[in-house]
């Protein structure tokens, strides 16, 4: 005769089960097979949308890559493009530091340092309008912003969790560059705050997070960029002194002549690309300079007026950029990640083309940062030495604006025996650290540091000081 407990149990066994068999059914129905140009993998990856809530017609796109090996054991991660309105699948995963790397309009190529050796790594379409992420509703596309952006994201979080409740438990970390300096900073409070609030329910194992050239502070955003530019003698005396005479940073409305001031020193970056000063770039695409490649960027205030600063080229390995565009405009490659489901009236841009406005964008993040690493959030920022955009100078500045005392002094870190970048520890557990020699998008020049700089952040460990 069975009893209660028995039935009970039976119950609950069955419940589990058929529980497991449904967000198995998700999963699956978000795996990526056939991918064109994709070399064989043993590692699991999936794609597809989050419908962020029940009453709106919003979904974010994500592309999803499990850890190569023991995927139940590594972290989960987040990373995050900026822009704000470029793509986190076309920057992140297709050129930095995804597992697959375009090799050209129709073939991928494996990723030696991938992060995913390390990690199980989300790379995450947002806003909505980038990339492949969505609305039905055009008016949300003139309502975003820093907070709008920030909301959006945890509510995919929350809808991706209940699609993949098997990696809730796992410690969970952000990470992005550029204006993910905003981004990733912002979300992590919200779900800080939110875990606070038990009866939600939702609790997101949220350790730490990572910011790599990231906008940050707008008055030593500024000024860095503008010592970094002078101090690598691409911009000249005259036009520095002319800016620091007539420019006040602080302000938004400034006189003629330090818009003029201005205007040379963005004109000063025309001939080389802003963001790896050192790199090559693209021509075969342009008639005119490749500086007037078009790109969407959130400028410093002061900044804003002059319409060269969007133009500003962008181009690492010269003429990737197109590549990616290419590739994921192809209807194949659409249909095997299960993307633009809803056939958008526009095609897949590294940078979105139908984000024109952004409502709002604080001046800055500091206190949000310096918050959470009170809080005992891991908390770590790097710089590629070599960009123009948003500075080492610039995230110095700002670093020091947060008034942090130094608990391990400046030195240098290696890796493969020869010096990474430098690195300094800050009370409170702030790190920051530079990799020598690359640009905004780091791991796209210093693949090997990068790795090593990700690892030892996710497992907490100093980074190397001799080469040992």
């Amino acid at each position: 005769m069975l009893t209660f407990w028995t039935l009970l149990f039976t119950y609950l066994l069955t419940t589990a089960a058929t529980t497991a068999r449904e967000y198995s059914g998700e999963q699956e129905a978000d795996r990526v097979k056939n991918l064109p140009g994709q070399p064989p993998v043993k590692f699991r990856h999936y794609a597809g949308y989050v419908k962020l809530r029940p009453h709106q017609h919003k979904a974010l796109f994500y592309w999803f890559f499990q850890a190569k090996q023991a995927p139940s054991t590594k972290p989960l991660v987040l990373w995050l493009n900026g822009g704000p309105g470029c793509s986190s699948i076309a920057f992140g995963a297709a050129r930095e530091l995804g597992p697959f790397l375009v090799q050209d309009k129709e073939h991928l190529k494996l990723n030696k340092f991938s992060w995913n050796r390390v990690a199980n790594m989300i790379f995450l379409e947002s806003p909505i309008g980038v990339g492949f992420s969505y609305t039905n509703n055009s008016n949300d596309l003139y309502e975003l912003g820093d907070r709008v952006s920030a909301i959006d994201n945890y509510a995919f979080l929350i809808g991706w969790f209940k699609k993949f409740p098997n990696f809730r438990s796992h410690e969970f970390y952000i990470a992005g560059e550029s204006y993910a300096g905003h981004y990733v900073p912002q979300l992590a409070d919200l779900i800080y705050e939110g875990n606070k609030d038990t009866e939600k329910g939702f609790n997101i194992n949220l350790k730490g997070f990572m910011v790599g050239n990231g906008v940050m502070n707008a008055d030593t955003d500024i000024k860095g960029m503008i010592d970094y530019g002078w101090s690598h003698a691409i911009v000249s005396d005259e036009v520095y002194y002319g800016i620091e005479k007539e420019c006040e940073f602080s302000k938004e409305n400034q006189t003629r002549a330090c818009g003029l001031y201005l205007q040379e020193f963005l004109e000063s970056y025309s001939g080389i690309d802003m963001y790896s000063i050192y790199s090559p770039v693209c021509h075969h695409k342009y008639r005119t300079p490749p500086s007037l490649s078009p790109k969407l960027v959130v400028a410093p205030h002061l900044l804003t007026r002059h319409e060269l600063w969007h133009r500003l080229a962008s181009g690492y390995d010269p003429c990737t950029e197109d590549y990616v565009g290419k590739y994921f405009n192809n209807k194949n490659v659409q249909k095997a990640l299960h993307a633009n489901i809803t056939n958008l009236s526009y095609p897949f841009t590294p940078c979105s083309t139908v984000i024109h406005k952004w409502s709002d964008s604080p001046d800055t993040v500091l206190p949000v940062i310096k918050k959470l690493s009170q809080a005992g959030l891991r908390i770590w920022i790097y710089s590629g030495d070599t960009d123009g955009r948003v500075p080492v100078t610039s995230t110095r500045y700002s670093i020091k604006k947060m008034g942090l005392k130094v608990k391990e002094k400046w030195r240098a870190w290696f890796d493969k025996r020869e010096v990474a970048g430098w690195v300094e520890v800050y009370e409170g557990g702030l790190l920051f650290a530079t990799i020598k020699g690359a640009g905004h998008q780091v791991p796209v020049l210093a693949p090997h540091q990068s790795l090593s700089l990700f690892t030892h952040f996710l497992s907490s460990q100093a980074l190397p000081s001799s080469t040992f």
